[in-house]
């Protein structure tokens, strides 16, 4: 009897769908705001996590938060949930976690990142500019907190920075 050999399944990562599941504009001390000279200063806060919703059908969540203050008054603060839906096939379940933790929000990104400098924008306030975030550093990070049970939960990523605006 011969022997079949099986060649390894057909690795597939498909994006299939990228929408906002939420949106949220606040500018708490608008318009007096806008007459005062200020030097904002902004802090970033980012979450992903993901879901399977269908055999080899991901549903990856990017959540993130911009709050722009001058001293302790809040200028404007923005929230984002951008979500996008992922066949993803042929994977072993690590190659399934780091795709859904680390490639699949930075194919996100760039999205959520436009539609922020929108928001702020049409806000009143000058363009924010978010710079680029290493997302594969972020997950490589989150697996180390989790293995040394500090993390969060699986799937689950989270990075907080201040940024300068812009």
């Amino acid at each position: 009897m011969a022997e079949e050999t099986q060649s390894p399944p057909t690795k597939q990562l498909l994006l299939q769908k990228i929408y906002v599941k939420d949106l949220s504009f606040e500018s708490p001390r608008a318009p007096e705001v806008f007459s005062k000279d200020a030097s904002p200063q902004t802090q970033l806060n980012i979450r992903s996590n993901a879901r399977e919703i269908a055999p080899d059908t991901h549903e990856v969540v990017l959540t993130i938060t911009v709050e722009a203050k001058d001293q302790e008054h809040s200028l404007f603060l923005i929230e984002i949930v951008q979500a996008g839906l992922f066949i993803i096939k042929g994977y072993s379940e690590e190659e399934r976690h780091m795709l859904t933790g680390s490639y699949c929000p930075g194919s996100l990104y760039p999205f959520a990142r436009e539609a922020i400098s929108d928001i702020v924008t049409r806000g009143g306030f000058p363009q924010l500019l978010l710079q680029p975030i290493n997302f594969d550093a972020l997950y490589a990070q989150a697996m180390r907190e989790r293995a040394s049970g500090n993390g969060e939960q699986a799937g689950d990523q989270q990075k907080s920075q201040p940024e300068e605006a812009h």
